[in-house]
């Protein structure tokens, strides 16, 4: 099952849910991929169904991986792209990656923040004695800030 023409034989060519089961996506993403020419020309048969080779399933594992290295579908038709036609590509590749790199870095700031504000409202709930959940107090103040953002230390804002 592996698709490539060099293996004696003609390159075996899978229906689209055959497509699907090999590569763990859904119907309707293979589709949806297609629709947004992710996948490059798809053969279909004379009854218009759709038949993937190689090259595709390749593109979908390629789309996969990209996906879990948290590319957009539109940087991922960009990467594509570069793979089809590498000519100069490295430099365009690597901007594209370093970019994503620092989204990156930027979410797990982000993460750390929202870590260590969910940290500080745990030890006000355990340093309070009974009442009022000092945590629904500090979420029901509202506003968009950091829930730690001021007044801490003295325990009003």
């Amino acid at each position: 099952m592996d698709g490539k023409a060099g293996s004696g034989g003609p390159e075996r060519l899978l229906r689209i849910g055959e497509a699907a089961e090999a590569t763990g996506l859904s119907v309707d993403t293979l589709r949806y991929y297609e629709r947004l020419g992710l996948l490059g020309e798809v053969p279909r048969t004379p009854g218009g169904a759709r038949l993937y080779g190689e090259r595709q399933l390749s593109r979908l594992r390629f789309i996969r991986r990209a996906q879990r290295m948290r590319f957009t579908l539109e940087e991922i038709g960009a990467l594509l792209a570069m793979r089809d036609d590498p000519q100069g590509a490295r430099e365009a590749v690597r901007t594209l990656t370093s970019e994503k790199l620092a989204e990156v870095e930027a979410a797990l700031a982000d993460l750390r923040t929202l870590r260590d504000e969910l940290t500080l409202l745990l030890n006000l709930c355990r340093g309070a004695a009974g009442g009022e959940c000092p945590i629904l107090e500090r979420l029901d103040e509202g506003g968009e800030g950091k829930v730690g953002s001021e007044g801490e230390k003295g325990g009003e804002r």
